[in-house]
């Protein structure tokens, strides 16, 4: 058992990282433990599968982030069960680690809502192999199309959220711009995108400007939007919806949630929707000293009581104010409830257009004005200067020639 650190992040996410950062900085020795060596930039994932960007400018390594704060120590192991009450965390390898302090930041995993046959056929989009997994299995669909002259490539995205809206616009342009130019007119021409969702519009949370700018950019690109009909089944050759429809696909994507995973549920903490925690507003879980929850682990509301969205500046600002309250217990002082900055939403919908709602007062923008402050906004967020230039790049080279240069992928798993 090894307790020689102060506080042990679990997840080196928006929320972890942030955390360990503030604490490293204020001379914490700190363990931050996560499966992967590299911080991955959740928010442009469906750019990485559409093949707009690289790998490698949605994510940084985690030694990289830290090099010059000595008091954190990057460990890269998977962690198969964290005892809360004893603040304990094990990893695969059978070690043990204590600290006075546990923050477990380790995010979320698809929420497939028991749809039956999701989880097997349905592709997620939440972390980088899924992406690559994805862009993988979308090239092979298009090669054998390409093979077949009367077989379609169609794709549905399950979700019509942020995440759904985007990875359905981006996947739309390539089929209008780059399958024309690296396959055939008619090979494009038999590949169609289908949106799928439950509820009646698409961005549910934006406001209804936004939603009808969204649901008309969307059809103008081609997309063709099943709103109000829940998924009954997902199969190797498309979706049921609950109505009975069948709509055939080559390509299943889904984007319709999220849930804590099974590291929470064995965890001991208690949980509430998504399986996530219901964390005290300081963002300590309830009942238990010394334990904090953050990002998408956790359910935090604002200073009304607002459940606060799964994004990422949530997940940020959770962890900068958590090393705070950290701090304070480490050092005799008082925890303070935690203060979000709404910064608003966005949703980019494919080539120079966007929606933002930006701030507590929602300041509506939509179109090449919302398209700007959406780059800026992610170019800002991303982790390093050489992930910063390189998705410019990408984004200039795209917008530019619509020839983007990361169409190489490799065969799908």
């Amino acid at each position: 058992m090894d307790d020689s650190y102060q506080v042990i992040v679990v997840g080196g996410g928006f929320a972890g990282k942030a955390a360990a950062e503030e604490l490293g900085r204020k001379g914490v020795r700190v363990l931050l433990l996560d499966a992967n060596n590299y911080q991955q930039f959740q928010p442009l994932l469906y750019q990485v599968a559409a093949s707009q960007i690289g790998v490698s400018a949605v994510t940084r390594p985690l030694r990289s982030e830290f090099r010059r704060i000595n008091n954190v120590r990057v460990l890269t192991a998977e962690v198969t069960a964290i005892d809360a009450a004893n603040r304990t965390v094990t990893t695969a390898d059978g070690s043990s680690y204590r600290a006075r302090i546990l923050v477990i930041a380790t995010g979320a995993v698809p929420n497939f809502f028991n749809t039956p046959g999701a989880d097997e056929h349905a592709y997620p989009l939440y972390s980088v192999a899924d992406a690559t997994r994805l862009s993988a299995a979308i090239t092979a669909a298009l090669d054998e199309a390409d093979r077949e002259p009367s077989a379609e490539a169609d794709v549905i995205v399950v979700g019509g959220g942020p995440t759904g809206v985007e990875t359905a616009g981006a996947l739309a342009e390539n089929v209008k711009y780059l399958v024309p130019k690296y396959f055939s007119p008619g090979l494009a021409a038999r590949c169609h995108v289908h949106l799928v969702d439950m509820v009646p519009n698409v961005l549910a949370a934006f406001s209804e400007k936004s939603q009808a700018y969204a649901r008309d950019r969307l059809t103008k690109l081609g997309v063709q939007l099943h709103m109000g009909q829940p998924v009954g089944e997902v199969r190797t050759d498309g979706v049921t919806l609950k109505d009975g429809t069948l709509i055939p696909a080559r390509i299943v994507v889904w984007a319709g949630g999220l849930q804590a995973g099974r590291i929470i549920t064995e965890s001991g903490l208690k949980q509430g929707r998504g399986g996530r925690v219901d964390v005290q507003p300081d963002l300590t879980a309830p009942d238990l000293e010394g334990v904090y929850v953050l990002g998408d682990s956790a359910n935090i509301t604002d200073a009304d009581g607002n459940k606060l969205p799964q994004l990422g500046s949530v997940a940020q600002q959770s962890g900068k104010w958590a090393a705070r309250n950290i701090y304070a217990d480490l050092t005799g002082g008082r925890r303070e409830p935690f203060r979000y900055w709404d910064k608003g939403y966005m949703a980019m919908v494919g080539r120079g257009a966007a929606v933002a709602e930006l701030g507590r007062r929602r300041l509506q923008l939509q179109g090449p004005l919302a398209f700007v402050s959406w780059l800026a906004v992610h170019l800002a967020l991303l982790p390093g200067f050489q992930q910063k230039v390189r998705a410019l790049f990408s984004w200039a080279n795209g917008y530019v020639t619509h020839s983007p240069s990361q169409v190489v992928v490799g065969r799908p798993y």
